[in-house]
This record gives C-alpha cells, structure tokens and sequence, in this order.
C-alpha cells in the first residue's frame, strides 16, 4: 500500500518540512518548542546550505539558521538529520562551521554568536541501552555542574525513543514529535494533530502534491534513505553483500508498487530491468 505522505527523514522530506522558504512558518513553531525563552525566534534566514563542499554528501540534510527574536539578539541554528557512525564526534565537528564563519576579516574581538546545534535523529546514538534518553540537552558545564559556556547549546531527540501514543500527547511539542515520527504512517489527518500549523505541514507532505520531478526526487531520496539504514543494520552481519542486495531488492519492490518508472528504479539500484520487471 503506498504512503499517503512523505517519509520526512528523506533528505527530500526533511528538507521539504523545514528547508524552504514557504515552510519557515513549520520550522519556526517547531524550533521555539526546542529553544529557551529568551531565544524564541522572531525572524530567521536560512543562511549556508551545504556548506561543506568536501563533506556535501553527508551534509545533505544539514543547513545554518540565522535568527532573530523580537528583541534584536540574534543566534544561529544548525539544524540536521543523520544515520551515521561516530554520531557525538560528527555533531562537534559539524557545529565548528558556524562558529568559524563569524571570525570577522582584520580586527576582530572574537565575541560569537549564540549556536544550538539540533539533531532529529532516526536511531540510537547512545550504546548503552540503559543509557538512552528520548531528548537531550547538552551544554558546556565545570565539575559542579555550573554553565561555564552559554553559546554552545546540542539538542538531539532520538525518535524511536519516543514512544507516546495520540491520546498521551501533553504538550505542543509532543505534537510535533508524534507528527515527524509517524507521518509516513498516517492515512488521514488525527484529530490531536487538526490544527492549522500542521495541516499546513500534512499538505506539505502529501505525495500526491508534488510536481513529477519533486516525485522523482523523492523517491530516489527514499532509495538512498534505504540504502543508508541497510548499511547501518547489516554493518554487523558476515554477509553484508548479500544482505545489501536484499534490501536493494526490497526497495525496488516497494518503489514498484509505488508507480515509480522501471528505469527511474533501474538507475537508482543498479538491479536489472528484468529483475525489477519479475517483481
């Protein structure tokens, strides 16, 4: 049975959601459920996309904030979603960009801009299963656990963690959480979520919306989505050739059954036409 809506931990959903110009009323209500109250944004401006022109693959979902509260203080976000290995290590590396951007050309005082790097992550960065926590704040601190840093913010929210059902939702946020967690799932629109910030994002999100290309697009995003959690759950497996061309196989069988074209599915798994066409 195909979706009803888009997959939004796609590089194409995610992107779609909170990436455009015509979502930033979605990315706005979505981030002041993250930030504290003195940050609550009033304006924002996406700022360098992709700005890693070594590193471009794996930043495809990733991109700068610029924004502003009410009160003229300015901050930015970095904002990404990942499967990745050395996750943690990836995340300090990533949030030194928009710390290095600010360093003025000639004379330069060093005073930053405050940076929230925010992850909405598909898997579980922590190891140790005893040790996972749904959201986490994290921020520089001295041995008594006094802020010794107050420019430096990581938010990561591990969403299969989150495992509250519609009618235990509590607060906006929780809203938003069971949106992004469940909308591929959804066949209609729940009644906890009928209000107008996220009906826009459901009509964002309707496949039947797009334009072919974005179709297109999609769907390949949707392969690549596929490929890469592949990777992460046979990486431990002795087969791990065999268990790639399985999940190949598999996306194949679904983008079919989805109406994708036989050569838009060809040239994105590499699988023969006749074997695509015998599925």
């Amino acid at each position: 049975m195909s979706s009803k809506y888009f997959n939004p931990y796609t590089d194409f959903g995610f992107k779609k959601l909170f990436g455009e110009e015509a979502s930033k009323e979605l990315l706005v209500d979505f981030l002041n459920q993250l930030l504290p109250a003195h940050h609550q944004i009033a304006t924002l401006a996406f700022k360098n996309a992709e700005n890693l022109s070594d590193t471009a693959k794996e930043r495809t979902a990733i991109f700068d904030i610029y924004c502003q509260t009410d009160t003229g203080s300015k901050f930015i976000v970095e904002m990404q979603k990942a499967k990745v290995n050395f996750f943690k290590d990836r995340s300090l590396f990533y949030s030194t960009f928009p710390i290095r951007e600010q360093a003025e050309k000639g004379g330069w005082d060093f005073k930053l801009l405050p940076i929230y790097f925010i992850a909405i992550l598909d898997f579980h960065y922590d190891e140790k299963e005893e040790e996972r926590k749904f959201r986490r704040d994290v921020c520089l601190k001295d041995q008594d656990g006094e802020i010794f840093f107050d420019k430096l913010h990581f938010k990561f929210l591990q969403m299969p963690l989150f495992n509250k059902q519609a009618h235990e939702l509590e607060t906006h946020f929780d809203k938003w959480v069971y949106f992004l967690k469940n909308l591929e799932t959804f066949d209609h629109i729940p009644s906890i979520l009928n209000e107008p910030i996220f009906n826009k994002g459901f009509d964002i999100a309707e496949i039947s919306h797009l334009q072919p290309e974005q179709y297109e697009n999609y769907h390949k995003s949707l392969l690549e989505y596929w490929e890469v959690k592949n990777v992460k759950d046979t990486a431990f497996n002795e087969g791990k050739a065999e268990g790639k061309i399985e999940k190949t196989v598999e996306v194949a069988r679904v983008l079919k059954q989805q109406g994708v074209a036989i050569d838009i599915i060809v040239a994105s798994t590499g699988l023969a036409r006749q074997k695509i066409e015998e599925l």
